[in-house]
C-alpha cells in the first residue's frame, strides 16, 4: 500500500513563507498526480495545487501566484512552497496522491499549518 507523510508544517507570521513536503512510499507508478489539499476549522476540504507526473500544475485561485507545487518523480516526493502566506490559509495541509491506472486516492496525516495576523 501506499503511505504518504507531510513535514513542514508550524507556525508563520502573514506575510511570510512555509515549504510543506511530502514523501510518497509503496507501490508508486509512473502515471500519477500529486498534490496538496487543505481543511480549515468548520471547513470542508479543498483543493490547494495538483501536479502530474508530466509536470502540469493546477491551482486553487486563492493561492496562485503566492504558491508553487513541485515534484521530484524519481523520489515519489512533492513539495509546496507557500510565499505571501494570510491568516486565511490557516488549516491542515494533506498530501495526496492518485494512482491513475487504478483511479485509487492516498492521502497523508496531515500537517498544521498556522498564520499568525
Amino acid at each position: 500500500q501506499v503511505q504518504l507523510v507531510e513535514s513542514g508544517g508550524g507556525l508563520v507570521q502573514a506575510g511570510g513563507s512555509l515549504r510543506l513536503s511530502c514523501a510518497a512510499s509503496g507501490r508508486i507508478f509512473s502515471s500519477n498526480v500529486m498534490g496538496w489539499y487543505r481543511q480549515a476549522p468548520g471547513k470542508q476540504r479543498e483543493l490547494v495545487a495538483t501536479i502530474t507526473s508530466g509536470g502540469s500544475t493546477n491551482y486553487a485561485d486563492s493561492v496562485k501566484g503566492r504558491f508553487t507545487i513541485s515534484r521530484d518523480n524519481a523520489k515519489n516526493t512533492v513539495s509546496l512552497q507557500m510565499n505571501s502566506l494570510k491568516s486565511e490559509d490557516t488549516a491542515v495541509y494533506y498530501c495526496n496522491v492518485k494512482i491513475s491506472v487504478y483511479g485509487y486516492i492516498y492521502w497523508g496525516q496531515g500537517t498544521q499549518v498556522t498564520v499568525s495576523s
